[in-house]
C-alpha cells in the first residue's frame, strides 16, 4: 500500500468517524464534553435593571448640579431589592449587582457623593442613564448561544450554567481501548530486565485521550505473539470500545504482527502509511464498530500520530464541529533547517518569545523518535511540508504548540 499525505490520512480517519449515543450529564460535570444540541436561554440576563457600581440610585434630573441634596430612603443590595418607587430628589444607596429601584435611571458614584445623616450631597454630576446594566444586556430568554457541536470549555460551561441549565445533553465519551505491544516492555514501576525498557506510550495515549473528551481503557501489555495481540483485541471487543489503539508492531518485522492479528480478526483496512516523519507506519481501519488505530511504537511517533489522528478521531465521534480544524498557528524558525524530503516532518523545537509578536521555534539538532527527554521539554512541533527547500534561521514557518 502505498504512502498518503498526511492530509488524506486526516480526512479518511475523520470521515470513518461514527456518531456515538447521547446521555444527559450534570453541568458541573460537562466540561470537556460536546453538546449534542443547542442550547437556549431559559432566562433574561441580567433580569433586571442592575447597579454596574457602588453608590446611590438616584433620578438622573435630580444629580446635574454639584452641591444638589438628596433624601436616602432606604437600601438595595445584590439578592435584596429596594421594594418601593423613587420620587424626586430621593435616593436608595446601592451596590453593585443590586436591582436599581423603579424611578431610579440613573446611578451616583459613592466617590463622587458625600453622605449628610438621612442625606446625601452630589460633588460631581453623573450623566443620566449612566452606570446601569439593562435588563438583557448579556442575553434575553429564548436566545439560542451555544451550538450543537461545540465542545464545552471553562467559558461557554459559565455561559450554560447562566441561561439556567443544571444538566446539558451530550454526546457518549468514546470508549477508547489502549493496548501496548512488545515482549521488550514492562509496567512503570515493575522491574525491567537487561533487554527490556520501560513502557510509557500507554500512558501518553490515555492523557491524550481523556484531554479529548474520551474514556480511556487500559488493556496492559500485550507480547509479540498471535495469541497475546488476540487476547488483547478481543478484551477491547468485550469491552464494548469505539476505538482500539495499538502502541508497536505497526511496522515490518518479523516481530510486527499487530496488522496480521488485526486482519485475522476481521480488520477492515483503510490505510497503513502514512508520508510523515515521526510515524509512518501507522494502521488506520475497521474492526466491526470498532475503529482501529494502531501507532508506532517509538514513543516520538506515538505521540504526534496520537495527537494528529486520534484526538480529531475522539472529536469527530462526539460530533465535534471543529474535529478536523487546523491547529497549527505561525511561527518564526530560531536556527536554520536543512531541506526536506517527500515525508511531511514534524521537528521537536523549543519555543521563546520574539519581538514581533511570533513565536521562536528552534528545532533541536537531534531529532530520533524515540527521545523521550526532547518529547518532554519540547514546546512545540515544527511542520516541514514534503520537498520543503532550507530554510535560515527567522523565515516563517507554521508550529504546533504543545
Amino acid at each position: 500500500m502505498a504512502l498518503i499525505s498526511v492530509e488524506e490520512a486526516l480526512d479518511r480517519v475523520l470521515q470513518s468517524a461514527q456518531a456515538l449515543g447521547v446521555e444527559t450529564v450534570a453541568i458541573d460535570q460537562a466540561f470537556g464534553r460536546t453538546l449534542a444540541q443547542p442550547i437556549t436561554a431559559l432566562r433574561t440576563q441580567p433580569p433586571f435593571n442592575a447597579s454596574a457600581m457602588d453608590g446611590y440610585a438616584v433620578r438622573g434630573v435630580d444629580i446635574a448640579k454639584s452641591g444638589a441634596r438628596l433624601r436616602v430612603i432606604g437600601e438595595s443590595a445584590a439578592g435584596h431589592r429596594y421594594p418601593h418607587p423613587l420620587g424626586a430628589h430621593e435616593a436608595v444607596r446601592i451596590f453593585t449587582g443590586a436591582p436599581v429601584p423603579e424611578g431610579a435611571d440613573t446611578i451616583l458614584l459613592q466617590e463622587h457623593a458625600t453622605r449628610d445623616g438621612d442625606d446625601v450631597i452630589v460633588t460631581e454630576p453623573e450623566t443620566p442613564g449612566r452606570h446601569i446594566r439593562k435588563t438583557g444586556l448579556d442575553f434575553l430568554k429564548g436566545d439560542e448561544l451555544i451550538s450543537s457541536g461545540v465542545r464545552l470549555n471553562e467559558r461557554t460551561l459559565a455561559l450554560a450554567a447562566a441561561m439556567g441549565h443544571g444538566h446539558v445533553r451530550v454526546a457518549r465519551k468514546p470508549k477508547v481501548a489502549i493496548l501496548a505491544t512488545g515482549d521488550e516492555l514492562v509496567e512503570p514501576g515493575h522491574a525491567a530486565g537487561s533487554d527490556q525498557i520501560v513502557a510509557s506510550n500507554h500512558l501518553t495515549a490515555a492523557a491524550l485521550v481523556a484531554r479529548a473528551g474520551g474514556e480511556a481503557l487500559q488493556l496492559g501489555i500485550a507480547g509479540d505473539s498471535f495469541l497475546s495481540l488476540e487476547r488483547g483485541i478481543i478484551a477491547a471487543e468485550q469491552q464494548d470500545a469505539d476505538v482500539l489503539v495499538t502502541l508497536g508492531g505497526a511496522s515490518v518485522g518479523d516481530h510486527d504482527l499487530v496488522q496480521s492479528v488485526l486482519a485475522r480478526r476481521g480488520m477492515e483496512l483503510a490505510f497503513w502509511r502514512i508520508a510523515m516523519r515521526p510515524g509512518k507506519p501507522l494502521i488506520h481501519g475497521r474492526l466491526g464498530r470498532m475503529a482501529i488505530l494502531g501507532l508506532p511504537g517509538n514513543p516520538v511517533s506515538s505521540y504526534v500520530c496520537a495527537r494528529l489522528f486520534l484526538m480529531p478521531l475522539i472529536h469527530a465521534m462526539q460530533g465535534d464541529a471543529q474535529a478536523g480544524a487546523d491547529v497549527s498557528e505561525p511561527a518564526l524558525l530560531g536556527c536554520a533547517v536543512r531541506v526536506n524530503d517527500k515525508r511531511q516532518d514534524y521537528l521537536r523545537a523549543a519555543l521563546s518569545a520574539g519581538t514581533n509578536g511570533l513565536p521562536v521555534a528552534t528545532p533541536y539538532e537531534v531529532q530520533d523518535s524515540s527521545m523521550i527527554r526532547v518529547m518532554a521539554e519540547a514546546g512545540a512541533l515544527v511542520i516541514r511540508p514534503p520537498n520543503a527547500a532550507a530554510q535560515e534561521a527567522g523565515t516563517a514557518c507554521r508550529i504546533i504548540r504543545l
